[in-house]
């Protein structure tokens, strides 16, 4: 192929940008967290954008070290 990708390789890359941008958009719109900037972030690279939102935005690992404690 020396370099060539086929064109269903670019729209199976395409989609999975697009639904991890429309997840972090909608997601970061429904809790008030920069939502265009998670939006953009997410139409970059797969799938570094969706785990820092989780890690640092929702604090997806904090939340049960809290809810251990109450």
């Amino acid at each position: 192929m020396n370099g060539e990708f086929s064109l269903s390789v670019i729209l199976l890359v395409a989609g999975i940008l697009m639904l991890q941008s429309l997840f972090l958009f909608l997601d970061a719109r429904k809790r008030n967290h920069n939502y265009w900037l998670w939006g953009i972030v997410g139409l970059i690279q797969a799938p570094m954008p969706t785990l820092f939102y989780l890690v640092f935005v929702r604090k997806i690992f904090n939340r049960k070290k809290d809810s251990i404690g109450e």
